[in-house]
This record gives structure tokens, C-alpha cells and sequence, in this order.
């Protein structure tokens, strides 16, 4: 996955969240359906932009980006960095 494809999928997510967002204010959703379905955007973001930093990472060190994988919701959600 390229940092274009990991960069448009996180646009995708995002524009999920704003129609999540809108669907509640609309009454379409239910305030727990739109909680629950942020909450896994969210870890879903994060993945990507965890994948897009170890990518900047790699490359700037001289590594193979493509080496970068995505992690585990348990390591992306706790990182203390």
C-alpha cells in the first residue's frame, strides 16, 4: 500500500465520520450506532496513520517503506510515544 493509497483511505474514514455525524443529527442513527461506529473509525485512523508514520520512518532511514505493516489495534491505541 502506497502513502497515497494509506492518505485516501484516510480521507475515507474521515468523510465516514462526518456522515456518521450527520446521520445522528438527522435522527437516521441512534447516539450508541453512532459511538460504536466512531469508536472503530478511530482505531481504524489510527492504524493508518501509524502505517503512514512507520512508512516517513522507513524511507527517512534509508529502509524499505514498503517493509512497514500495520499494527495491531492493542499496540496503535496504547503507543505512549
Amino acid at each position: 500500500m502506497s502513502d497515497e493509497d494509506i492518505q485516501a483511505r484516510i480521507k475515507g474514514l474521515i468523510e465516514q465520520e462526518h456522515d456518521l455525524r450527520r446521520r445522528l443529527g438527522a435522527g437516521e442513527i441512534t447516539s450508541e450506532v453512532e459511538h460504536s461506529e466512531l469508536a472503530r473509525l478511530e482505531v481504524e485512523l489510527d492504524q493508518c496513520w501509524d502505517l503512514l508514520r512507520q512508512r516517513r520512518a522507513r524511507r527517512e532511514f534509508g529502509q524499505d517503506p514498503d517493509d512497514a505493516a500495520v499494527r495491531d489495534p492493542g499496540t496503535v491505541e496504547n503507543y505512549r510515544g
